[in-house]
């Protein structure tokens, strides 16, 4: 807590939040639709709440790390009962998708575990929901909402894996990301007409590097593997849908040229990590490896050996792990090093906190793209 850039967070005066998304952001609304699902159960939040909190770690998210870092409390999740919301909401839930899972049946695809509609317009209209007993349509809510932070949450990671699990072709794939993609657009215009001023839209993470999809690929051949032994198909994939989402985002951007719109790039970010994990003090071996799981090369035997499924067994040093359960990131590589140039959290956040600073709204207005291993701003 004594890096010198958590000054200039704190001097951006966010005085909200408002996240989206699915696992990576969900900080309980998962477990207040399903108390039986795996992150309400030991050993989840073990290493900071010491108890299931309803994240899908082991304890923090990348949400936590930036709201901590702007000042704020940790975010509540909307459905909670009684939440203080006053510093934001958690709109969130985990196993969500981009596309209505209507949408996605029509496609012959469908999502694990997901038995009510949560995607991401279903989460903005819960906002539209709160904002009524929040503000008035109009210039009230954009007054009020002048100086929150909009997370738009990595949504079409789901789409993308449960095609993938699905066992589409690559062709079929591609042919969905257009949908997905426009879905998140015509989200994110919408909490533009609500007032936002402020938005991240991130993209996909290298799914190659998944341990669940390493260990499901079922081949040793190693011509399908890259240099860090991701599954280059997945990650070109990843990429693929990277691209089409920038493209947009440039589009979205064009639109609204008074606005901030950042891209956060958190492909880069894994990628950057990987070779420089072991200096980090993260274990060679254990990189592509779950801390909580069992079975073959990568500690995932699939959902009945799931973390949290009585009797499995998390590793003794999370620290040491980049993947807590095979699908999401332990606490430490959510917030993998305090140094802003390390740290893909902090670059995310710092990008926003720049653009959304008063004094420099109007000559950065035109920029807005991150990446992890330096902050460039196109201009």
């Amino acid at each position: 807590m004594n890096d010198p850039s958590l000054i200039l967070f704190r001097n951006c005066k966010y005085d909200k939040i408002f996240q989206f998304g699915d696992s990576l952001s969900d900080t309980g609304n998962i477990v207040i639709q399903d108390a039986n699902g795996p992150s309400g159960r030991p050993p989840y939040g073990f290493s900071y709440f010491k108890q299931p909190t309803g994240r899908c770690s082991n304890g923090l998210l990348m949400i936590d790390y930036i709201a901590m870092a702007v000042g704020l409390p940790f975010l509540s999740p909307y459905l909670k009962k009684g939440a203080d919301f006053v510093h934001g909401v958690n709109f969130a839930v985990a196993s969500s998708t981009a596309m209505s899972i209507k949408d996605l049946a029509q496609r012959n695809i469908t999502v694990n575990r997901q038995t009510v509609n949560t995607s991401l317009n279903v989460q903005v209209d819960w906002m539209a929901d709160y904002l009524k007993s929040y503000c008035k349509p109009g210039p009230d809510c954009a007054q009020k909402l002048n100086y929150s932070l909009f997370m738009m949450g990595e949504t079409g990671g789901n789409d993308m894996n449960a095609a993938v699990s699905g066992n589409k072709t690559v062709k079929e794939i591609k042919s969905l990301v257009p949908a997905i993609v426009e879905t998140i657009m015509q989200a994110t215009r919408r909490i533009i007409k609500f007032g936002a001023r402020n938005i991240v839209i991130p993209g996909n993470l290298p799914i190659g590097c998944m341990p669940m999809n390493l260990a499901t690929s079922g081949s040793n051949n190693s011509t399908i593997f890259d240099k860090n032994h991701c599954i280059k198909k997945l990650n070109r994939l990843a990429n693929f849908y990277n691209d089409h989402l920038k493209g947009e985002i440039v589009r979205l951007k064009k639109e609204n040229p008074k606005l901030i719109i950042v891209y956060g790039d958190l492909f880069n970010a894994v990628e950057w990590l990987l070779p420089r994990a072991p200096y980090l003090g993260f274990q060679q071996k254990e990189l592509l490896k779950a801390c909580c799981g069992q079975g073959g090369d990568y500690n995932f035997g699939g959902f009945g050996k799931f973390c949290g499924v009585p009797g499995v067994p998390a590793c003794k040093n999370p620290n040491a792990h980049l993947s807590w359960d095979g699908i999401h990131p332990t606490q430490e590589a959510n917030n993998f090093d305090c140094d802003l140039q390390n740290s893909a959290s902090r670059q995310l956040l710092i990008t926003c906190c720049l653009f959304g600073m008063d004094n420099l709204r109007s000559s950065l207005a035109k920029g807005g793209f991150f990446f992890p291993a330096q902050l460039k701003l196109n201009l």
